[in-house]
């Protein structure tokens, strides 16, 4: 495999991605690095199962969420709440997306993951259905599918059962 032609046709799409991702550019650039590193050294060579693209996204998200573990385990507890912050509003906030998270969390295959694709990575539709090797359409239905799940599991919950 021809690494050099692999760095220069993915390195942006990778960046890109781990810039929705991580919504910081020295984190993003460093895993993108990382992702690359990886591709080139790993005992599990790309098989051609899957694009490229999609390969190279799957050891970036994995490295993504390795670095987030490793920095969860050294973050303070104890950070102070800005003075201003209206604490109910705060609380309620909080609530809600803890809430869409536990949702998140049961959700199943692949409404789990195009959703947060979306929303947390801001990719386009187009983009998710290469990671999937799909159509940009299926994306879109896939992704509206799964708001609709959550926006139910969360009547569900106002109504009094369990999310």
């Amino acid at each position: 495999m021809d690494f050099e032609k692999l760095y220069h046709t993915y390195y942006m799409e990778v960046y890109s991605y781990m810039m929705t991702l991580a919504r910081n550019a020295h984190l993003a650039e460093e895993i993108t690095q990382e992702v690359f590193y990886k591709a080139m050294k790993t005992r599990h060579p790309y098989t051609g199962a899957s694009g490229e693209l999609t390969w190279l996204c799957a050891i970036a998200k994995n490295t993504f969420l390795d670095e987030c573990r490793k920095r969860a385990r050294f973050q303070e507890t104890d950070e102070e709440l800005p003075a201003d912050l209206n604490l109910e509003e705060m609380f309620a906030k909080e609530s809600v997306t803890l809430q869409i998270h536990q949702i998140l969390h049961r959700m199943e295959e692949p409404y789990k993951e195009v959703f947060q694709l979306r929303i947390f990575g801001e990719l386009s539709f187009q983009k998710i259905g290469q990671i999937f090797e799909k159509s940009e359409v299926w994306a879109r239905v896939t992704y509206h599918r799964a708001r609709l799940k959550i926006q139910e599991r969360m009547e569900e919950n106002e109504d009094g059962t369990k999310v």
